[in-house]
């Protein structure tokens, strides 16, 4: 369900091609991208989604460039 900027649990992992149990466990580990639980149910803001996607992205090259150092 996407509404006004957000998507549920699983289409998020579907998005990330993830389970959604992989999304469960990462809110239990308090790891990925913040999230909103109303009346029970989880949803993220696409928002969020973006800055948790852009804080992970690396080009190629950049870890061997890393190891040369």
């Amino acid at each position: 369900m996407e509404q006004s900027g957000h998507l549920s649990e699983k289409l998020l992992a579907r998005r990330w091609g993830l389970s959604h149990r992989t999304l469960e466990r990462w809110r239990h580990d308090d790891h990925g991208p913040a999230y909103l639980k109303i009346g029970g149910r989880i949803v993220y803001a696409v928002a969020d989604i973006e800055v948790f996607e852009a804080a992970r992205r690396r080009t190629a090259g950049a870890a061997s460039a890393a190891g040369a150092r």
